[in-house]
């Protein structure tokens, strides 16, 4: 039986991309023979991240992840995140002359112009070195998209694979049964974590008939409700309860230019709804502009524009990817720790 290890700075009760990417690789992975171990904050000290506290940051992990790798003896080791877990791992696997794998999920770069008050761009040219260096020692970088990877190959990233994300398209299935929300048509929802980086404010602000639905949580969710009553905040969703709230959505929109990918666009798709986004990386390596939505600085329009789209042909992209081939992609470039 091979033995993987994956370290990750980011676990629940935090719910994003890089988790449920994590849980849907493993269940499959687990399923194919691979015994895993997944090293997360929820096994040392932790303290809030100042910026971020749904983000727990481990204190002086190092020691104790030695023995976890020491006692598991993986063939495997992938890290996903570049925090003090991966830090840690990277520091690990250098001295002991172990390869690993590495994912490169956030663009550090654009989180810095969000979460500062003023633009501080010479911060910029810093955080992608700190990200080159962090992941220059990996035998292969695992990134979700073909744009991404030549974007980071401007950047001189080195060792770069595409590993696509999946969608649950047998759960994300529109149920015609689903309870009537009594919601005033058509509906716009934002889908997402109620964060910074995400912008849903940019999402509310919009001048949209009918209904805006926020299906999400995250530490902006009551300034925001506050600020926007006449929004519907349903608060997180998961499995058929999520399900039965997108089955009443007409468009989804999605204000982050700071994905990598977007999970919640090819989950909108499954359903057989359109998304109006941004032409940012993520979007545009998923939706074809005027088939399964609209691509546009000028979201309102985008979203009108989605409105006589076809969700037969939303559907049948989302049937493209599938958290099958994305754990093949995963295993098959895994990288021998000797």
């Amino acid at each position: 039986m091979k033995k993987l290890l994956i370290v990750t700075d980011t676990w629940a009760p935090k719910v994003d991309g890089v988790v449920r990417s994590i849980e849907h690789r493993t269940q499959i992975l687990r399923g194919r023979g691979y015994e895993i171990m997944v090293v997360h904050p929820g096994e040392f000290f932790t303290v809030p991240f100042l910026l971020y506290p749904e983000l727990k940051v481990s204190i002086l992990p190092k020691r104790r992840l030695r023995r976890l790798i020491q006692g598991f003896g993986p063939d495997y080791i992938h890290i996903e995140t570049e925090g003090t877990l991966g830090l840690a791992a990277r520091s690990l696997c250098r001295s002991q002359g172990l390869k690993f794998t590495s994912s490169y999920h956030t663009h550090l770069q654009l989180y810095v112009d969000v979460y500062a008050r003023l633009p501080v761009r010479f911060l910029l040219r810093p955080a992608a070195a700190v990200l080159r260096w962090f992941h220059s020692a990996a035998s292969a970088t695992f990134v979700s998209t073909e744009s991404l990877r030549a974007e980071l190959e401007r950047q001189g990233f080195k060792n770069l694979v595409v590993c696509p994300l999946g969608v649950d398209t047998g759960l994300f299935v529109r149920n015609p049964g689903a309870p009537d929300k009594q919601l005033e048509r058509p509906v716009f929802a934002y889908f997402s974590r109620l964060a910074p980086e995400k912008s849903p404010e940019n999402f509310l602000r919009l001048s949209l008939p009918g209904t805006k639905l926020v299906i999400g949580d995250g530490p902006d969710r009551k300034k925001l409700e506050n600020k926007y009553p006449e929004a519907k905040f349903v608060g997180f969703q998961r499995g058929q309860g999520l399900v039965d709230w997108l089955s009443v959505v007409d468009v989804v929109v999605m204000p982050s230019r700071t994905e990598t990918f977007g999970l919640v666009v090819i989950e909108a798709l499954a359903m057989g709804i359109p998304v109006a986004a941004h032409d940012v990386l993520g979007p545009r390596d998923i939706i074809t502009h005027g088939v399964h939505g609209h691509l546009s600085d000028d979201l309102r329009q985008a979203a009108i524009d989605c409105l006589g789209l076809s969700s037969e042909e939303c559907r049948k992209r989302a049937l493209e990817f599938s958290w099958s081939a994305s754990a093949e992609a995963f295993a098959q470039n895994l990288v021998p720790t000797k």
